[in-house]
Formats: structure tokens, C-alpha cells, sequence
């Protein structure tokens, strides 16, 4: 019986993939034990306890995105955080990091205790603490291919899905007509009339959830139907007609199938997921970070699926003129969701038994 130690926490963007290759690595192997770590602020102490599998939590190194003097913090919040992971994982036989605050100090440590390490980077541009881990193993996957000398020989394995988004997925692709109806019947939406789904991500978007308010009485007036996840955290606005927020969308699979268009951020579980299912969707990218956001929409801008709009041009004026031609665009894309990221949890989980096998 093999011990895995997952790394990846912070943001559903670093955890859904961890699950997803969790439990794929559970299915292959069901007598091994999974061990997730995290820190005590992050939507792991949610997601991961209730799919089932055990939570560590180590001490956080944060690192402010300007210079402030919480950097003096950095080295003695890192040495701790290093001995904390070390502890865990000087028994384990593999860790599978996905990138986060989480995942640095874990590199380190199983690097220390001669563990071996796979890294997955989710992002079209790798975030500091991937572009650590690799430099410390061979063994490297990616959703995309990377322009980074860390990756540049990753296996491209795609982004892990979902559960309910890998089961939709498998069932739409016998009739994805179909499937998009029923989807917008389950949800309880007017079935001759267009679909905007709206999030900001986890924890949703103050400046998305204020545009689609401000936009709210002329897109009512096109006969509009809007699904607006607003972030548990935020302020839910009223219903109004056809417009439904709500805090959070729990079936997220039948959300992306019943939209006609969908306005997000671009983060990378996200447009792996739309890719899935989805038809046509509005990027937002966070204007923070080192651009990754913006990357990520690439392959499916390029692909006539997705439209980008700077953060500083989105307002509720470029919403309500382009809206029309948003949803066209809408009409004349593909209506079948794409199967690339369906094996990539089984993926990275067979490089997971050949890291450990050359160990």
C-alpha cells in the first residue's frame, strides 16, 4: 500500500484538478492512502473533506503581490512551512502538486525526503510555485503546451475534470441538442429564450456582479434569461423576471450545457470546463497575477468559441451592444462540447505510477 500526498489548495482552481486525479488515482489503486495538504483559509477545508478524502493543514507562506514588509516574513513562514510538509511527507511514496501556496514548500520537502514528485500546471503561463517544482523533477504535465524552459518537456495531459462535469460530458456527446434542452428545463428557464450564465469564479466578482446589475434593464428587454452566480460572499441581488442570481450554482455541468453565452473570468478550470460543455462564452481575465488569465482563453478564442474583453473595457455599455452578436456568435458555434481533458486525470496518475516505479 503506497501513501500519495496531494498538493494543491487555496482556489477551486488548484483543488478540483487535485480531486479529479484523486479519485481517479483511488479507482486504480483503492488501497492506498490519499492525503490532501493545506492551509487553514483556503477552500480545501471545504471541498476536500467532502469528497471524502484526509486534510493536513501547514502553515501558509503569503506573499504579497507589492513589496511590503510582510516579505521579511517569507524565509521564516517558509522554513516552517517545509518542516511541517517534510513531517508528512517523509513517509509517502509520491506527491502530486498543482501549483498554489500549498505547493512550494511541499516540493521542498518531498525533495528533502526523496520522494518523488509530479507537477501539473494547469495555467498557459506557470505560476511561481510549478515553475519551483520543476526544477526539482523530471516528471511534469500540463494541460497545454508551456513556453517555459520547466515544462518544455511536460506530458501535455490536459486539465482533470470534474465528476459531475466528466459524467455530463460522456452522456451529452449521444445528443448535444438534447442534452442542452433538458439542461435548460432542469434549470427551470424559458426554453425559446437565450441563457446568459454569469460567475467570477470560486468566490465571485464584485466588479462583473455590479456591470450585469447596471445591465440588468436592457437586457430584460431583449427577453434575456440570466443565471448569475454573484460568490457566496457578495451581496445577492434581487430577482427580477427572467434574471435568477444566486450564491453559488451547485450543478455547474447543467449550467454550461443550458447557456447560450457565458461571461467569466478565464481561470483554467474554468475554460477546461466550458470547453466541455459549453457553446460560446465573454472572457473577463483577471487583471491581476502574471497574465495568465488572458492565455488560458487562447485555444478557445482561436477556436471561435470564447471572446476576450479587457477588465477596463467591460462595462455595462460594451455588455448591452455586444450582446447581440455575442449570442450569433453563439448560434453558429459547434454545438458539441470537446473530450480532451476527459482521460487527464487517468493520465497523470500513470505518470504518477512511473515516477514512483523509477524511484
Amino acid at each position: 500500500m503506497a501513501t500519495i500526498v496531494f498538493a494543491g489548495g487555496g482556489t477551486a482552481g488548484h483543488i478540483e484538478p487535485a480531486l479529479a486525479v484523486a479519485r481517479a488515482w483511488k479507482s486504480s489503486h483503492p488501497h492506498d492512502e490519499i492525503l490532501f495538504l493545506g492551509t487553514k483559509n483556503g477552500l480545501e477545508n471545504t471541498l476536500v473533506p467532502a469528497n471524502g478524502f484526509t486534510l493536513t493543514l501547514i502553515p501558509k507562506v503569503a506573499i504579497s503581490r507589492t513589496p511590503s514588509l510582510s516579505w521579511l516574513k517569507i524565509p521564516l513562514d517558509l522554513v516552517n512551512s517545509v518542516k511541517a510538509s517534510y513531517s508528512i511527507l517523509k513517509s509517502a511514496d509520491l506527491l502530486i502538486g498543482f501549483g498554489g501556496y500549498v505547493s512550494a514548500p511541499a516540493y521542498l520537502a518531498a525533495r528533502f525526503a526523496g520522494v518523488a514528485i509530479i507537477v501539473h500546471e494547469a495555467n498557459a503561463k506557470p505560476g511561481w510555485a510549478n515553475r519551483l517544482g520543476a526544477l526539482l523533477t523530471p516528471y511534469c504535465a500540463v494541460a497545454n503546451p508551456v513556453a517555459s524552459r520547466e515544462f518544455a518537456d511536460a506530458l501535455i495531459t490536459g486539465i482533470p475534470l470534474r465528476s459531475d462535469v466528466a459524467r455530463s460530458l460522456v452522456e451529452s456527446s449521444k445528443d448535444w441538442s438534447a442534452a442542452r434542452m433538458r439542461a435548460k428545463q432542469a434549470l427551470g428557464f424559458d426554453l425559446h429564450a437565450p441563457l446568459i450564465f454569469v460567475m467570477g469564479g470560486s468566490q465571485g466578482s464584485v466588479k462583473i456582479n455590479s456591470i450585469i446589475v447596471e445591465s440588468l434593464p436592457a437586457l430584460r428587454s431583449k427577453n434575456i434569461s440570466i443565471l448569475h452566480s454573484v460568490g457566496r460572499l457578495n451581496t445577492l441581488p434581487p430577482a427580477q423576471g427572467a434574471y435568477r442570481p444566486v450564491a453559488y450554482v451547485d450543478d455547474m455541468a447543467q449550467a454550461y450545457l443550458a447557456s447560450d453565452v457565458i461571461i467569466a473570468r478565464s481561470g483554467a478550470v474554468t475554460c477546461s470546463e466550458f470547453g466541455a460543455l459549453g457553446r460560446y462564452a465573454l472572457f473577463v481575465p483577471l487583471p491581476v497575477g502574471n497574465g495568465e488569465q488572458l492565455h488560458n482563453a487562447r485555444t478557445l478564442v482561436e477556436s471561435g468559441r470564447a471572446q476576450v474583453v479587457a477588465q477596463s473595457e467591460f462595462n455595462a455599455d460594451f455588455l448591452v451592444t455586444t450582446i447581440d452578436e455575442l449570442l450569433l456568435r453563439s448560434s453558429q458555434a459547434s454545438i458539441t462540447g470537446d473530450v480532451k481533458d476527459l482521460e487527464a486525470g487517468e493520465k497523470i496518475v500513470a505518470l504518477g505510477e512511473f515516477a514512483m516505479a523509477a524511484k
